[in-house]
């Protein structure tokens, strides 16, 4: 199970996301604990696969927009990244910064799962 401590460890500024969730942290982590079923990471891996950069972009925006809106800052930023690398049609090894944000989703699947 989820907990504001394993949040905080794992990098979250869970102050910001539970603001967002007007205080009510129960909310918060029942939302935060709901990123790992997110369909937009594999949308966005299977959008890589295919070469599919748009579809890509369109899933790594709206996911960053989820995780952001949760405050979850180490898969933010990494999805930030491949969003503006996206965003401006540049060059970039995409399956290496997918495996690395497939590691630090697993990461945060298991604190989900603790």
């Amino acid at each position: 199970m989820l907990t504001m401590d394993a949040l905080k460890n794992f990098g979250a500024d869970t102050e910001t996301g539970l603001a967002r969730c007007m205080g009510n942290e129960a909310l918060y982590l029942r939302l935060a604990a709901s990123v790992v079923n997110e369909k937009g990471f594999d949308r966005l891996k299977e959008a890589i696969d295919q070469g599919d950069y748009d579809a890509a972009f369109d899933a790594a925006h709206a996911l960053k927009g989820a995780v952001g809106n949760l405050s979850i800052t180490p898969l933010y930023d990494r999805i930030c990244v491949i969003t503006e690398l996206l965003r401006g049609k540049k060059e970039a090894d995409y399956p290496a910064l997918i495996s690395e944000l497939d590691s630090l989703k697993n990461e945060y699947a298991g604190l989900c799962a603790q």
